[in-house]
């Protein structure tokens, strides 16, 4: 089981670069706080655009098979698991309809082929409410995750902070530790990895015990996992102790002194183009995406 493989959540893609490496940090940024802002209060064919949108950002960008496969394997599972669920789930409603006229044999032609039941059989209902409520809920757990996961897989760490510390430039002025937050931000994406691989390490290390769980029991097996979740804090703890003391070693006493400017952020043609692509996008929200 390697999971910086086979779980690889919120890291970074390094090869091969594509066009999406190359957009300025600030621009995919603000294209991601646009996927997060769209789908509320939009109708329900606004948000599977979106969803339809991403995919197809991931196809055109380039990326490798073997990257997007499980990420978008498991979470299209999981949304699809959410959309059956939420369909036959009651909708809340509990409107009871009563006819207008009295019961008899007289059978009057509806106006229209509208039904708010679309299926029942049994148990087994589903109105159009519950549909609406499956669509949303399934595509906003899959815009708000694929579109961060697709923001962190395409941009480097430091090129985040950058960009985020030159947005936030202005809040300086309210005395904001904006270098001391920016710098938390770095070292904490940088350890998702360390976490991972910790992970992987030790279920690596119970694997090659062949441990057989029948014969110890629940009690006996929670006491197993709970040491095993010990020695991962411990080594969790480590690891950011090396890396501090690594920091203090190199002179970084303070997010102000010894900075390294890992990235010049400047804008070319085609950041300018994806940006102001964002009027249309935009604009076509407000007109076509409402309630």
């Amino acid at each position: 089981m390697d999971l910086l493989r086979s779980l690889p959540i919120g890291l970074y893609l390094e090869t091969p670069l594509t066009w999406m490496h190359r957009l300025d940090p600030r621009v995919k940024l603000g294209w991601l706080m646009t996927f997060l802002a769209a789908p509320l209060l939009a109708n329900p064919w606004w948000r599977l655009g979106i969803v339809g949108l991403l995919m197809l950002l991931t196809f055109l960008a380039a990326i490798p098979r073997r990257v997007w496969r499980q990420q978008m394997g498991w979470l299209l599972t999981l949304c699809i698991l959410v959309f059956i669920i939420t369909c036959f789930v009651p909708d809340g409603l509990g409107v009871t309809s009563q006819p207008r006229l009295p019961d008899g044999n007289l059978q009057l032609p509806q106006p229209t082929d509208y039904h708010y039941v679309l299926f029942e059989r049994g148990r087994f209902v589903i109105t159009r409410r519950s549909l609406e409520l499956a669509v949303r809920t399934s595509t906003l757990i899959f815009t708000l995750i694929y579109s961060t996961n697709l923001y962190l897989l395409t941009t480097a760490p430091e090129e985040i902070t950058a960009g985020l510390e030159e947005l936030l430039e202005p809040a300086r002025r309210t005395k904001l530790p904006i270098t001391e937050i920016m710098l938390t931000l770095t070292l904490s994406l940088r350890f998702i990895p360390l976490v991972l691989e910790e992970v992987q390490n030790l279920a690596r290390s119970i694997r090659t015990r062949a441990i057989n769980w029948k014969k110890l029991g629940v009690k006996r097996s929670l006491k197993v996992w709970l040491v095993v979740v010990e020695r991962l804090l411990e080594n969790l703890l480590l690891r950011a102790e090396q890396i501090s003391v690594a920091m203090e070693v190199r002179g970084f006493t303070s997010p102000n002194q010894h900075r390294v400017q890992w990235h010049q952020l400047r804008l070319g043609r085609i950041d300018w183009f994806v940006l102001f692509a964002l009027i249309p996008f935009w604009w076509a929200r407000l007109m076509w995406g409402g309630m």
